[in-house]
């Protein structure tokens, strides 16, 4: 267990190029031995087959009466005097097999001619009548050899004996080993192409991964969001290269967002501060002078640094509201609304911004799901959009209908090059900069609308008539939610 676990801990410890060079040399291995060992095992089966067989067909036992043998109770001593034998007319002898007779007191019997002493066992001796048994065995000089043993069917000087017939086997063994030897080699071998293959493999493989590493350590490094790198295949490693490039374009997206917001906001602060500061400049050198300002202008000042006032409390909402994400937030406060409550709402404060104009509504149910206020926010700017360019006594027209709000004025509408640019933050028409806004009303629209996960768009007047006509779709009802 101490082995596995420090082996476990080395190969947690490589590198993942590593991991795949030894896990792929490790499988190459694993079939490279299951073949090999199948191989041997049938080879051997079948060389030891051929052996066994050639034992099957070898001379059965003779009658005892025509056999001539040389018996000793030492097995050597017999063999000796059947060395020196004269050759007799012995069916043992007329093949190329050797013979051995083996009598139940321990006599041991060998034809004339014969050279070889086969080992034999107490379970030979007691082998059955007829039918044959086959094992693996030896010669007494230790040399292997196949024998088969035939007890009962031979009788010498009236005492049954066992006949041992064998077969030398040294010639297999020897192949046998040769070819373990060169399966071993093999093995060995592809072993070790397995490893460099899969370090090969690996490395190609990889390589997706290594730029991956480095476009992270460079954007680590330097801060430089928006680098990408190829993408080739459709693979796992192809999507994860997909996933960074998307993930990368959008933090890149989203700093040029944070910088332009940034730059955009500090351009519109810097006219009210700088206009409030050319007042207080004023009023504070008036005092320090003794010289009083006329009471009419210095009400007009005081007038003005209200409005001025009113004009960065306004933009710094506007600010704040457009300062989160861009993506919906699941944890965000999201209840069923009443929108045409709070259309209604709207309206109310829309007719107070704009008492010369004529309202025509047509609000009916609609429940959504969403934040209140930003639905509330988002409708008044909207109204306070088309309050702003209606001519005086104008109409605006007002529909909420299966979820599906229109708001339509009389003005001057939009034209029709800039239109791409009405949701873009800080983004006014060059024909209404000096009516009062901050480019950011309809920002906050898009926002809370898509983050209900609905579509808003806005364009000329759908009969051709002049004005201007946005539509909010919201995902919804006509009947409240149980």
């Amino acid at each position: 267990m101490r082995l596995v676990g420090r082996l476990t801990g080395w190969f947690r410890g490589r590198s993942l190029r590593s991991r795949l060079a030894v896990l792929t040399a490790a499988a190459v291995a694993v079939a490279i031995a299951v073949v090999a060992v199948a191989c041997w095992l049938i080879v051997r089966n079948t060389l030891y087959g051929q052996v066994q067989q050639s034992l099957k067909d070898a001379d059965p036992p003779g009658a005892p009466n025509q056999s001539r043998v040389l018996c000793d109770t030492s097995a050597a001593a017999a063999l000796a005097k059947a060395a020196t034998a004269p050759e007799g007319r012995l069916p043992f002898h007329q093949n190329k097999y050797d013979n051995q007779f083996v009598i139940a007191d321990g006599t041991v019997c060998f034809p004339p001619q014969s050279n070889k002493i086969i080992q034999h066992t107490d379970a030979d001796l007691t082998a059955s009548t007829g039918k044959p048994v086959y094992r693996k065995g030896s010669y007494a000089d230790g040399s292997p050899a196949m024998v088969r043993i035939w007890g009962g069917a031979t009788t010498i000087d009236g005492q049954s004996a066992v006949l041992l017939t064998a077969l030398p086997t040294q010639d297999v063994e020897d192949s046998l080993r040769s070819l373990a030897l060169l399966m071993a080699s093999v093995a060995g071998l592809g072993v070790i192409g397995a490893g460099v293959t899969g370090r090969i493999v690996a490395r190609s493989a990889l390589k997706p991964v290594d730029q991956l590493t480095d476009a992270v350590e460079h954007i680590a490094r330097t801060e430089e969001v928006g680098t990408t790198i190829p993408v080739n295949g459709q693979d796992e490693i192809a999507r994860l290269s997909t996933s960074f490039n998307s993930m990368s374009t959008a933090l890149a997206n989203s700093r040029e967002r944070q910088t332009r917001l940034i730059a955009d906001a500090g351009h519109e602060l810097r006219t009210p501060l700088t206009s409030l500061r050319t007042n207080v400049d004023l009023l504070i050198r008036s005092d320090a002078q003794g010289r009083a300002l006329p009471p009419e202008t210095r009400a007009r000042m005081l007038g003005n640094m209200k409005a001025q006032m009113q004009e960065l409390t306004l933009l710094i909402g506007d600010l704040l509201q457009l300062s989160r994400p861009d993506t919906p937030n699941p944890e965000a406060v999201r209840a069923v609304v009443p929108f045409h409550e709070t259309v209604g709402r709207a309206l109310e404060r829309g007719r107070l911004r704009g008492p010369s104009l004529v309202f025509d509504t047509d609000v009916r149910p609609w429940y959504v799901h969403g934040d209140p206020a930003a639905l509330e926010r988002a409708v008044i700017n909207l109204l306070d959009n088309a309050v702003k360019y209606s001519p005086p006594a104008g109409t605006i027209d007002v529909r909420l209908q299966g979820g599906r709000l229109t708001v339509r004025d009389r003005g001057p509408g939009i034209p029709a090059e800039e239109l791409p640019y009405v949701f873009d933050r800080f983004w006014r028409s060059p024909s209404s900069r000096q009516l009062p806004g901050s480019g950011l009303g309809l920002s906050i629209v898009a926002q809370t609308v898509q983050d209900t996960g609905g579509q808003v768009s806005l364009g000329p007047a759908p009969d051709g008539g002049a004005g201007t006509q946005a539509v909010v779709v919201l995902p919804g009802q006509p009947e409240e939610p149980r």
